[in-house]
């Protein structure tokens, strides 16, 4: 299962996204110190009714809660734009 599938699997378990894409950006940066170990680089779009009432930090909290451990060696950086359903 590749790194993508593995976020978006945990996201969607953890946070019943209405709306879930996530592009994996890693190639842009190719010869950075996070790709040369193994880190990549994702950006995640996702609407779920779970952040409605949250402000960003808790939401922000929310995913990388869900993502755990793929923060420490899968995920190099990670760009979120989180939103509650309302707010679409």
């Amino acid at each position: 299962m590749s790194t993508v599938e593995r976020i978006e699997q945990r996201l969607t378990a953890a946070l019943q996204p209405e709306s879930l894409h996530i592009e994996d950006e890693s190639s842009q940066h190719a010869g950075h110190a996070g790709a040369a170990s193994g880190g990549g680089h994702y950006h995640v779009m996702l609407v779920s009714p779970r952040f409605s009432g949250q402000n960003t930090v808790a939401r922000h909290r929310m995913v990388y809660d869900a993502l755990g451990d793929m923060m420490q060696k899968d995920i190099h950086a990670l760009a979120l734009k989180l939103y509650a359903p309302e707010e679409i």
